[in-house]
C-alpha cells in the first residue's frame, strides 16, 4: 500500500477523496476520518473539548473526592509503593509517583465530566487554582491534596549547612 496526500485538483468536485485504481494508493484525506473516529465527512479534531464547568459547591465536593480517594487503602498502597521506588529524588518522584496519583484523580473526575486523561487532571487543576482565591475552603483543600502528592520538603538548617571547623 502507498500513501500519498490529494491535492485540491486530485480531488473529486464535492471535495471526496480520489478514486485511485492502481496500486492500492490511498490518501490521507481518506485516512483523516478513520484517524478520528468519523464518517467521510468528519472534521480533523481541531477544536478541543469542552472543559467541565463545576460552581464553586462542586469544586469542593469533587477536591473532596479527589483527597478522600488517596485514602482508599488500594490507592494509599500504590502511592507508598511508589514513594519509597522514588526515594526522595524529586527527579523519581515525578516519573514514579506522579502518574499514580493521576490515575487516581482520573478515576475520580471523569464521573464530573473530565477526561479520563493527563489533560483532564490538568484541566481540573487549573479549575481548583480559580477557585483557591474564591473560597477559603478550596484552598485548605488544595493545600491538603497538594501534600498528599508532594513529599515534605527538607530545609537546610539556618547558617548554611555547612559547620565552621
Amino acid at each position: 500500500m502507498r500513501l500519498s496526500v490529494a491535492t485540491p485538483e486530485q480531488t473529486g468536485h464535492d471535495g471526496s477523496p480520489p478514486v485511485h485504481a492502481h496500486s492500492g494508493e490511498v490518501s490521507l484525506r481518506e485516512l483523516g476520518p478513520l484517524l478520528t473516529g468519523g464518517g467521510h465527512r468528519a472534521k480533523m479534531a481541531s477544536a478541543p473539548a469542552q472543559q467541565p464547568t463545576l460552581t464553586v459547591e462542586q469544586a469542593r465536593v469533587v477536591l473532596s473526592e479527589v483527597i478522600q480517594a488517596f485514602s482508599v487503602p488500594e490507592n494509599s498502597a500504590r502511592m507508598e509503593e511508589a514513594r519509597e521506588s522514588a526515594c526522595n529524588d524529586m527527579g523519581k518522584m515525578l516519573q514514579l509517583v506522579l502518574p499514580v496519583a493521576t490515575q487516581i484523580q482520573q478515576e475520580v473526575i471523569k464521573a464530573y465530566g473530565f477526561n479520563n486523561d493527563g489533560e483532564g487532571v490538568l484541566k481540573f487543576a487549573r479549575l481548583v487554582k480559580m477557585y483557591e482565591t474564591q473560597d477559603p475552603e478550596i484552598a485548605a483543600m488544595s493545600v491538603k491534596l497538594k501534600s498528599l502528592l508532594l513529599p515534605p520538603l527538607s530545609t537546610p538548617p539556618i547558617g548554611g549547612g555547612i559547620p565552621a571547623s
